[in-house]
């Protein structure tokens, strides 16, 4: 039975500002697993933030293909090339084991969803031979038979992700695919090497019964679910990384395995933790009036030197939110609507109260025209409607006093178009953007050069029309 949600902790964090901003522990299990655990008032935080922040864009193509990549060996090697013969054939043997077994692995519910054991083992383990040996290892300790039934269902970030796109929320990442991936390819080949060795011979051992995992999915689920906030387990779940510490290990082979742990720890949290916590900071300066939502692997948030370290040590009050504790979001942001029509017959046209800027400080500038933020907030559509009906009433109202244009009326549309050029709208992904103005426009220092500029252009087309007009007159 489910406990009663006041009697839970939570992994919601708030950052105090105005409005309040927040920090979620994610873990990456199928999102139905948790989610009835999770308090309302951290499912409010979501729905009632503006923008909503992942480790990585999880639903950018980009972002799997990237990953896809990084986990290639160089161009022309094969496993079987790097490996020693002994772990290449043992794990040939376990692929194949695992391959023979799924079927019976998979449940009625993914059938129904037309989920098929031969799909699934190709899209997980697919061109294993062409990968590097860290991530084969890391594919190893996800092919069994408690993570082959809950595959078919969004993990609790991509579910996240995905509500975020649905909702039409502004998202963002705060890592590249390169900064969590090469960490990983930073091993040496020794240490690979053991790495894959101790994973096969867990595997290996579970067949036999002859060997029990020091923790499960099910004991990291129940520890979410009951919020330990002080597992370990969490670190382990937040870098990917299994666990090779063993009593039962020789004395150098336990050295091996304490120093993997300690790389891992070191890049995969620690300096994770430090290089993101700056880019919160960064968004959280940039957009003062913004409510962020972060939501990252639990073990960013858990021991020593975490996120929420890096937010104290530069002056941020963050506290933990407990289950019953009420959201109230103070300060609504100004949200800002963008009109367009796929039709090019229809002029776009813009009603805004700012522009936003841009949300990946971090990134390249060439990649800025490509990252234009998202501006269709969720409360948007009802205001779309709203702002129409007014801009329709108001172009009725200028029709009916619409007077014969002279000539004279060119000077002073030309001005205007010189100093107030209309912004440029565009669509993205589905999601309408607008390229903000050029820094500076509008100011007075440059009022008179557009105004002059105005004056020459109107002034040269004059003298064209003039022209014109003196040379007809002549041919007749």
């Amino acid at each position: 039975p489910l406990p009663q949600q006041s009697e839970l902790n939570s992994f919601l964090w708030t950052i105090k500002r105005d409005p309040p901003s927040y920090f979620f522990g994610t873990i990456h299990v199928p999102y139905t697993r948790v989610w009835d655990f999770i308090p309302e008032n951290s499912k409010k935080a979501f729905q009632q933030s503006h923008i909503v922040y992942f480790e990585l864009d999880l639903t950018d193509p980009y972002t799997i293909s990237a990953l896809t990549r990084c986990q290639l060996l160089p161009q022309g090697e094969n496993l079987q090339d790097v490996l020693p013969r002994d772990i290449y054939r043992r794990l040939k043997r376990h692929l194949e084991y695992v391959k023979l077994m799924m079927p019976s692995w998979m449940t009625p519910d993914q059938r129904g969803k037309g989920l098929y054991a031969d799909y699934l083992f190709n899209a997980i383990a697919g061109n294993w031979e062409r990968k590097r040996p860290v991530w084969v290892m890391l594919m190893v300790n996800s092919l069994t038979e408690v993570d082959i039934k809950s595959r078919g269902v969004p993990v609790l970030d991509l579910y996240l992700a995905q509500e975020a796109e649905r909702l039409r929320k502004q998202t963002g990442a705060v890592e590249k695919v390169e900064e969590q991936c090469h960490p990983l390819n930073g091993l040496n080949f020794s240490q690979v090497v053991f790495a894959l060795n101790q994973t096969l011979f867990q595997q290996e051992s579970l067949r036999a019964g002859s060997f029990q995992i020091p923790y499960t999915t099910e004991d990291l689920i129940k520890h979410y679910n009951c919020g330990d906030l002080s597992s370990i387990i969490f670190n382990h779940d937040t870098s990917q990384v299994p666990n090779f510490i063993n009593a039962t290990l020789p004395a150098h082979e336990r050295i091996t395995a304490q120093e993997i742990d300690s790389y891992f720890r070191q890049e995969l949290i620690y300096k994770r933790n430090e290089r993101m916590g700056r880019r919160v900071k960064d968004l959280l300066e940039e957009h003062p009036d913004k409510s962020f939502f972060f939501a990252f692997g639990a073990g960013h948030f858990m021991g020593n030197n975490t996120v929420i370290d890096v937010l104290r040590r530069e002056g941020y009050e963050v506290e933990h939110t407990p289950a019953g504790q009420t959201i109230n979001n103070r300060k609504h942001p100004k949200t800002l609507l963008a009109f367009s029509s796929s039709s090019p017959a229809h002029s776009p046209y813009v009603v805004s109260q700012e522009l936003p800027l841009p949300l990946h400080p971090w990134k390249e500038e060439e990649e800025e025209e490509e990252l234009l933020p998202h501006l269709l907030l969720p409360d948007g559509i009802d205001m779309l409607e709203k702002v129409d009906r007014k801009y329709k009433k108001k172009k009725k109202k200028q029709q009916k006093k619409q007077r014969l244009r002279q000539f004279n009326d060119l000077w002073v549309r030309l001005e205007e178009s010189a100093t107030d050029p209309p912004p440029r709208i565009r669509i993205i992904n589905g999601y309408i953007t607008v390229e903000p103005q050029p820094r500076g426009h509008g100011q007075s220092s440059h009022a008179h050069a557009d105004t002059s500029s105005a004056h020459q252009l109107s002034h040269s087309l004059f003298l064209s029309l003039l022209t014109w007009t003196l040379h007809m007159i002549r041919l007749h």
